[in-house]
């Protein structure tokens, strides 16, 4: 792998960061996504641009922009106005990121661009094409979002999922605890549901695994419903000049496949990205335990989010190439035929990397195969 410069570059928000949307006060005064670049040909544009992305994830330093310019692309890592901080993160405003973004790379001659959503980033991206192709959107669920058919969204040319789960309110809703029984005390458990309970066997007994899911869903619904009421007090009680308040969603890291192998059997490792699932459960580090109301219905709820990849993969009519891991401890193949299944066209393909993690940490060799697998597939339908 030849070793390559990265250049940063700012791209102007599609839209200017309210306080209410960005904590760092330099970002909503900059106004802009940071970005970075890593050429094919040093002092030339390539003829095409991959362009990686995640709803929240720093990317600036993507360990595969390297191996994709290797294979002959300038290889780009945006940001959202989100980077690190998805507390008040609307989906929606991504959106407009990512048509910045796009609008940018046209601007500067770039004739093909193929959007790659990573990990959280697959159900981004899918939200996007379809809305480039036919914006439908007028607001976020919860109503402080922008009207996506009043925004100009140029469209990818195509699409590749990697190492992708369907949609981040897809993702929490299979990793909640539902032995939670009461939203302000998460050490008041059901034993019944409890999957760290003392005595609970692996294999788990898949008719409790099917009522522990639909225990799950219903969590999901119920803060949900909590959200929805406590956002129209909040608009009662200041005649509508708060939308938004910040809540805590506890337990937020038990999924079974996490410490039952034979669930969705891959070549993966006991545990989570977070080390052991019992801890990992509680830890604040793990998805969804800090939002406000506003982005969990944006961003993790079931009910409304807009962000269920395999549902707006169904109006996308470009080129996709679904790309996972087969040892990854998140997103699992189940996942990937999901975002596989939801495109309705036949221009559409899905690859395994055997042996591959999630972000495939310390893989170089599984990074230079992703990137040819990747980048020859462009190639051949574009």
């Amino acid at each position: 792998m030849a070793v390559r410069q990265r250049e940063l570059f700012m791209v102007p928000m599609g839209t200017g960061a309210r306080p209410s949307e960005v904590y760092s006060g330099v970002a909503r005064m900059a106004g802009v996504l940071w970005c970075t670049r890593v050429r094919a040909h040093e002092g030339r544009r390539a003829d095409t641009a991959v362009v990686v992305v995640h709803p929240s994830s720093n990317f600036l330093g993507h360990y595969a922009l390297e191996a994709w310019a290797d294979r002959g692309v300038d290889a780009v890592a945006m940001t959202t106005r989100y980077i690190g901080n998805d507390t008040v993160l609307l989906l929606e405003n991504c959106v407009l990121d990512i048509a910045a973004v796009i609008g940018q790379l046209r601007l500067e001659g770039y004739d093909k661009v193929v959007l790659v959503g990573n990990s959280g980033g697959g159900g981004l991206i899918s939200l996007y094409q379809e809305q480039a192709g036919k914006a439908t959107i007028t607001s976020s669920p919860g109503g402080a979002g922008p009207d996506l058919t009043q925004c100009e969204l140029p469209p990818a040319d195509a699409l590749v999922t990697l190492m992708a789960h369907p949609g981040r309110a897809n993702l929490l809703a299979e990793m909640l605890d539902p032995a939670v029984r009461d939203e302000n005390a998460p050490f008041d458990r059901d034993p019944e549901l409890d999957l760290f309970a003392e005595g609970r066997e692996v294999p788990l007994d898949p008719e409790w695994v099917a009522t522990y899911r639909a225990a799950q869903l219903e969590r999901n619904h119920r803060i949900t419903e909590l959200a929805q009421t406590r956002i129209a007090e909040i608009v009662e009680r200041t005649d509508g000049a708060l939308m938004d308040a910040p809540m805590v969603v506890h337990a937020t890291c038990a999924d079974p496949r996490n410490v039952d192998l034979s669930i969705d059997p891959t070549d993966r490792e006991p545990g989570t990205l977070w080390g052991e699932p019992a801890v990992a459960n509680l830890l604040p580090t793990t998805l969804g335990h800090f939002t406000s109301l506003q982005s969990w219905l944006s961003q993790w709820s079931m009910r409304t989010s807009n962000g269920d990849g395999p549902t707006r993969m169904g109006g996308v009519d470009v080129p996709v190439h679904v790309i996972y891991g087969t040892a990854d401890q998140a997103c699992f193949p189940e996942h990937a035929r999901q975002l596989y299944d939801g495109v309705r066209h036949d221009r559409k393909r899905i690859t395994p990397i055997a042996g591959g993690k999630h972000y495939l940490n310390g893989q170089t060799e599984l990074t230079r195969q992703m990137s040819e697998v990747l980048v020859d597939w462009v190639r051949e339908v574009l």
